[in-house]
């Protein structure tokens, strides 16, 4: 089978024309063109009037050999590559070895957890939150009555920060061995919609994930796992032999349990912020590392729609206009969009009392009013809080608690409209734009919220941001404080083996261990760590 890529067609063309395509490009005739499938679609929008679809196909053709030899120097007509996955390993039959142990149940954890279940080592799995549908609710009681919980919420609970996001399922992971194709094949089994595997951007919103990561539980339970929620890890046993040379043996549970554990994939998430401090205390290696602070800004969906596609604006296959944009300032910081969600809502995502977090999430449908991105200015450790390994940690809760402050102190939050903004007075009052966050927010000034190199450089940008997207710079566009959850504000560094630098048997995982930066990159480091302690485990 031949994959051609980079292979162009007008936005409007008919069915047949893919196939004419594809045999001039292969120059020939309709006889020797077997069959075809769509491997990937995407578009280039670059000239508004003339949006081009941009194909990637894989081909059966009559005789293979002659073709292949025609293009072996063109980058474009290539074997079709072998996306299967292939374990690394497998557990004997009726394996009664030690049972590995995935301490959060987010996508990483969740991707490590599927991956040891269908090696045979039956994980036990473990969350602080609750059941996907619980979690749910406790969400929405945030959401709805101002009323958090720390343990079930937009952080915390079954399937993790994902689940309240966008749902996207792409990034830029350099991914040779096709993990993300791994991913997306099981999202798929578990009720994705099947177009993720050949759109360019997939997505699946919020309440797809919902049920599909309960699939996916059922899954792994019939493998042999084990889930544990509400169950949080506030302590981990760890033995130093002669030599000093440290080495996990056991976990101290919240309900005063102790779990023994010789292989522990630690996959908690950005949020964590108790377990960092945790694990610090326990002498494992922590460091901190760059991560990004901002607002979330919020536009008309239609404003992006009609700047990005123009009189192609509303297509079905286009879809909701997303955007990625970034501008270096004058003070030495980068700005620049984030968590981009086309037709979505601003959610609160707190995970701690008397602090707010914003975050933005859609529907699989992206039919909401709004589009919202984070818009956030990169920090770092050597110039912004040098003095601990953790001390991300407190910027982030110093921010989250001048926002909830400023948005009245009930967890609404602070939000300010860009003209304001860019002109440094406080908001009053709304315009045109109507903000999507519950519970609420208080229009004022964020200056009050954000450091101040963050704002001048947030103002320089937006203007910037003004001239690449039309009407992005509208000073009814509302921008609503804090975005902080960005990435975690620490590594859990690992080596070559993916155990700890300095505590063998601690897998660090994810987001939560500086390794991945959303759900597929999180899930591909999922299955990476999966294999490494299988292959520990077969040692």
């Amino acid at each position: 089978m031949l994959r051609i890529t980079d292979l162009k067609l007008p936005l409007h063309h008919a069915d047949e024309e893919l196939a004419a395509a594809i045999r001039q490009r292969l120059r020939i005739t309709p006889r020797d063109l077997v069959r075809y499938t769509i491997a990937r679609r995407a578009h280039d929008a670059r000239d508004k009037t003339d949006i081009q679809l941009v194909y990637s196909v894989d081909v059966n053709v009559r005789d293979e050999a002659p073709v292949l030899a025609r293009f072996k120097k063109d980058k474009h007509v290539q074997p079709t590559p072998n996306t299967a996955y292939k374990f690394v390993a497998k557990a004997p039959e009726g394996w009664s070895g030690p049972r590995p142990v995935v301490i959060g149940a987010g996508p990483c954890g969740l991707f490590a957890g599927l991956i040891l279940a269908q090696m045979g080592f039956r994980p036990i799995i473990l969350d602080r939150g609750k059941v996907v549908r619980e979690r749910t609710k406790d969400t929405w009681g945030l959401w709805r009555r101002s009323v958090l919980n720390p343990e079930s919420n937009v952080q915390f609970g079954e399937g993790g920060a994902g689940t309240f996001s966008d749902g996207k399922l792409y990034s830029r992971i350099k991914d040779s061995r096709h993990l993300d194709r791994k991913v997306l094949t099981e999202f798929v089994k578990a009720g994705a919609p099947p177009e993720i595997l050949t759109e360019a951007h997939p997505h699946i919103g919020t309440f797809r994930l919902v049920t599909m990561v309960e699939s996916m539980r059922a899954t792994i339970e019939a493998l042999g796992g084990e889930y544990r929620f509400e169950t949080r890890v506030d302590g981990i046993d760890v033995a130093t032999d002669d030599k000093g040379a440290r080495r996990v043996r056991g976990l101290q549970l919240h309900t005063g349990d102790y779990l023994a554990a010789e292989q522990v994939v630690l996959a908690v998430g950005h949020s964590a912020r108790d377990t960092f401090h945790m694990l610090h205390a326990e002498g494992v290696h922590v460091e901190a590392k760059p991560f990004s602070i901002g607002v979330r800004i919020e536009h008309p969906q239609s404003w992006i729609d009609q700047a990005r596609f123009g009189p192609n604006a509303g297509h079905p296959i286009l879809g909701a206009a997303e955007y990625h944009i970034s501008h270096h300032a004058k003070n030495g910081r980068t700005a620049f969009s984030f968590c981009m969600c086309p037709g979505g809502t601003v959610v609160a995502a707190t995970s701690e009392e008397g602090r707010v977090a914003t975050n933005g999430m859609s529907q699989y449908s992206r039919n909401e009013r709004n589009a919202n991105s984070g818009m956030v200015v990169g920090i770092d450790p050597e110039r912004d809080y040098p003095e601990h390994p953790l001390a991300g940690i407190a910027l982030q809760r110093q921010i989250e608690e001048r926002a909830f402050v400023a948005g009245g102190s009930n967890y609404h939050a602070p939000a300010q409209l860009l003209g304001d903004f860019l002109a440094g007075r406080p908001s009053t009052k709304l315009g045109s734009v109507t903000p999507s966050y519950r519970p609420g927010v208080t229009m004022t000034d964020l200056s009050l919220c954000l450091p101040e190199f963050v704002i001048t450089a947030m103002r320089e940008a937006l203007v910037q941001f003004g001239r690449e997207i039309p009407g992005y710079d509208h000073p009814d566009a509302v921008l609503t404080g804090v975005e902080t959850r960005t990435s975690a504000p620490v590594r859990i560094t690992r080596g070559d083996d993916f155990q700890s630098l300095n505590t063998a048997g601690l897998f660090p995982a994810g987001e939560g261990a500086g390794y991945a930066g959303g759900i597929l990159s999180a899930a591909v480091d999922g299955i990476k760590v999966a294999e490494a302690v299988a292959q520990a485990l077969r040692v």
